[in-house]
């Protein structure tokens, strides 16, 4: 896929594609070839202010009778690593990243921290190039189906005692959770977790802790489930 029709998935023409080239060049290119080769991780980090402005502010509106918590809640739901890396892949980021040799060899283009971290570095560049307002509607665009499914799963507390619950009004066999993979350096784990019940693959979910990816796989396991029921 070409820049071109990645501008067109985007629905945003830049007037500067360096800016969406830096956005696609993960830090593992610094690595290989030194430290002064520029790469996306400013662009995220301004990416990843812009996102959260625009979607705190879709949650206040679309939710006006939820308290601080509830909402904080459904804001971490959209915007962690494994639903940002969703997002990326719909775009077809990975094809277009800008990697170093190693990290490629590694699997580098599927993995979730690369599309996420990319996506946000995408909404970085899109912000500079464009402005505020073309951002805004573009996140809102690209978002609006899970504000849909946030509002069917909001408040919940318990997301493994919830999943367990719906299953077991089907089926006395109680789900099970299996940890697949952990990478990242030892300050900085990251642990993905696979859900099974009657011996298929529910969903699956990351996060910085085994319980964390748990619970990131019930939630997902849930919205798959109550999607079907709608």
């Amino acid at each position: 896929m070409s820049l071109a029709a990645l501008q067109k998935r985007i629905g945003y023409r830049f007037q500067d594609e360096n800016l969406l080239r830096l956005a696609l060049t993960h830090p593992s290119v610094a690595h290989e070839r030194g430290k002064d080769v520029p790469h996306n991780q400013r662009l995220e980090f301004l990416g990843d202010a812009v996102l959260g402005l625009v979607l705190t502010h879709g949650l206040y509106e679309r939710f006006p009778d939820s308290e601080e918590g509830p909402l904080t809640k459904s804001r971490a739901k959209l915007v962690n690593r494994t639903t940002l890396a969703e997002h990326g892949r719909a775009l077809g980021l990975g094809e277009q990243l800008i990697m170093g040799r190693g990290e490629e060899a590694s699997g580098g283009r599927d993995r979730d921290s690369a599309l996420a971290d990319a996506f946000e570095a995408v909404l970085g560049a899109l912000y500079l190039d464009g402005g505020f307002d073309i951002t805004w509607e573009i996140i809102l665009r690209e978002f609006s189906p899970s504000f849909s499914r946030i509002a069917a799963l909001e408040g919940i507390e318990n997301p493994k005692g919830e999943l367990q619950e719906l299953l077991q009004a089907r089926s006395t066999e109680a789900p099970e959770y299996h940890i697949v993979s952990a990478s990242g350096p030892d300050h900085d784990r990251v642990f993905e977790c696979t859900v099974h019940h009657g011996g298929l693959e529910l969903a699956r979910g990351v996060g910085k802790s085994k319980k964390a990816a748990e619970s990131e796989a019930a939630m997902a396991a849930l919205k798959k489930l109550r999607g079907k029921e709608d």
